[in-house]
């Protein structure tokens, strides 16, 4: 018997399609599982993100909390002064205005040296002067801008974790469609199945080259 007649075309051609398919599948099943690996990372980061926004966002109220009871104590403070002068009894003015906490001491001096009540436009009181500004009010601004960070990481980690498990679902399209290629009785139906199976596993290596990895 000639080698030819023992080894028949649709033998070689089914030969090459099955080593072809083995490989694909192969290489398919390692990127389906790495794809997997990835969204699961990128799901762990963003709610690691979530939870430092969530964190920073309360330390901003907590700060806010402190500087509004800090300003209205100090309002407190320089009222009583107001009032001291207002009744002519300079050793009470005096007695309020060496207790001034800052920023209230600082933009107090600041506030007298416009002459506020010579001087046309002059601010109302201490509290609208440049100088007075409240640590914890700063420090809140900081935290929030921080929440505020953390939040759209958090939300581009999950975007990240979605497009690893469309790429789970496009790889897993390519076994399907590997798989089901071995099972047609037609060469040109096995090909065509296994073809477009290749065409989809370019793709997601186009894409899973393109997205960021996180180990």
């Amino acid at each position: 018997m000639s080698e030819a007649a023992a080894n028949p075309p649709t033998d070689k051609w089914r030969a090459r399609h099955e080593l072809l398919a083995v490989i694909l599948l192969s290489v398919t099943t390692i990127l389906t599982a790495w794809s997997a690996f990835e969204s699961s990372k990128w799901g762990g980061a963003m709610s690691i993100s979530f939870s430092e926004a969530s964190s920073a966002r309360i330390q901003a109220a907590s700060l806010k909390g402190t500087a509004q009871q800090r300003t209205a104590v100090q309002v407190g403070l320089w009222v009583q002064w107001v009032d001291a002068v207002g009744n002519e009894n300079p050793k009470v003015a005096k007695f309020f205005e060496q207790r001034f906490p800052e920023p209230l001491a600082t933009a107090h001096e600041d506030w007298l040296a416009t002459d506020p009540l010579k001087t046309d436009g002059a601010p109302s009181s201490p509290f609208a002067m440049p100088s007075y500004v409240v640590p914890e009010t700063t420090e809140a601004a900081a935290s929030d801008a921080r929440a505020d960070a953390k939040f759209a990481t958090a939300l581009e980690n999950n975007q990240r974790g979605d497009n690893y498990t469309l790429l789970t679902v496009l790889f897993a399209a390519v076994l399907f469609f590997t798989a089901m290629s071995g099972r047609l009785e037609r060469r040109s139906s096995r090909w065509t199945m296994l073809g477009f199976g290749l065409v989809l596993a370019v793709v997601g290596v186009g894409f899973l080259a393109t997205f960021p990895k996180l180990i």
